[in-house]
């Protein structure tokens, strides 16, 4: 009788602590965002890092949880944060990433959607410091919104790009492929 009562308020302690928000490599992950209309819930984040040194927290958010590529494009809205975490990354550093990223994702073919990646690149000219937040929201009606530390910069339009940028975090060649499996959650 003993063992049950230590039991029962062991379990009474547990239920009463509050639950802790995720941490990813010292930076706090919010369950749930809204960054225009719809409330989207986190899938899973993880860390990009190049040799041994964190660079960002890569968080990804969505309508529906998914593991599944397909079904994450299908999705009316989809986002992508990015918590930079390293004094590292400068805006040239990040322009250049981002360019390789979209080649990667459309196996080398950017022609289509070059206007697109030219518009987005515009957003990162001004200088990128450690502890900047950029969102990504993608949404299949009015295309990518960029948010840098929650004011909105600019909207880019089109599918085709809309989907080449999700693919760079969570195509078959993503930034990095550990990164992409924690923003799946597997």
């Amino acid at each position: 009788m003993k063992s049950l009562k230590t039991s029962i308020f062991a379990a009474a302690c547990l239920l009463a602590i509050p639950a802790q928000a995720t941490t990813v490599s010292g930076i706090e992950i919010a369950d749930n965002i809204k960054p225009a209309q719809d409330t989207l819930v986190l899938n899973g984040a993880g860390v990009r890092s190049k040799f041994f040194i964190d660079l960002y927290v890569g968080s990804l958010y969505l309508s529906q949880p998914s593991q599944q590529l397909d079904d994450i494009l299908a999705q009316p809205s989809v986002a992508v944060r990015l918590n930079i975490t390293s004094g590292m990354i400068t805006s040239d550093k990040m322009k250049a990433a981002i360019i390789e990223g979209f080649d990667d994702a459309t196996d080398g073919d950017t022609q289509a959607i070059q206007p697109q990646i030219d518009a987005f690149m515009a957003l990162f000219s001004d200088e990128i410091k450690q502890n900047d937040q950029f969102t990504l929201l993608a949404q299949k009606q009015t295309g990518v919104t960029a948010y840098k530390n929650g004011q909105a910069q600019d909207t880019i339009s089109g599918e085709a790009f809309r989907q080449a940028l999700l693919k760079i975090w969570l195509g078959d060649q993503p930034a990095q492929k550990s990164l992409k499996k924690a923003m799946l959650g597997q």
